[in-house]
């Protein structure tokens, strides 16, 4: 029976741009980070407050999973911006979202109220977007 979700991949442009991006403006932290024999790198980084989580910042460069038709593609993909990658959950939309611009994380839409409740539209560093959304639960008070 499976149990959890251990491992999801983000493919990235560049791995060291965005071991920058995700460390420097997410303020995740590293899980693993180790070159294999043949030269690969396994990246992974996750949010501080979900360990069991691991994001994979895979490169797209041609792989023996990827040929260089299928990589030029991809890449294609990520740079034009039409891959949302997932859900970053935050106890404060408003005020993550000034601190994130600050540190110069790209908006594709401000803090907007939602039914399921506030939500920006960010990007990350190679183009690929996220919702990061506070629960409506978090904000509302019972009547």
């Amino acid at each position: 029976m499976i149990q959890r979700l251990s491992h999801v991949t983000i493919y990235v442009l560049d791995q060291d741009a965005a071991y920058d991006f995700y460390i420097g403006k997410l303020g995740f932290e590293v899980r693993m980070d180790q070159k294999m024999d043949n030269g690969f790198r396994w990246l992974t980084v996750g949010p501080k407050g979900q360990p069991n989580l691991q994001i994979i910042l895979m490169p797209t460069g041609p792989s023996p999973m990827m040929d260089q038709e299928t990589s030029d593609a991809l890449r294609a993909l990520i740079r034009k911006g039409v891959l949302g990658a997932g859900v970053f959950q935050t106890a404060d939309c408003q005020q993550t979202y000034e601190e994130l611009k600050a540190k110069g994380v790209e908006f594709q839409q401000p803090p907007t109220e939602r039914f399921y409740g506030i939500e920006a539209l960010m990007k990350d560093n190679s183009g690929n977007w996220f919702s990061m959304s506070q629960p409506k639960e978090a904000y509302e008070t019972p009547a």
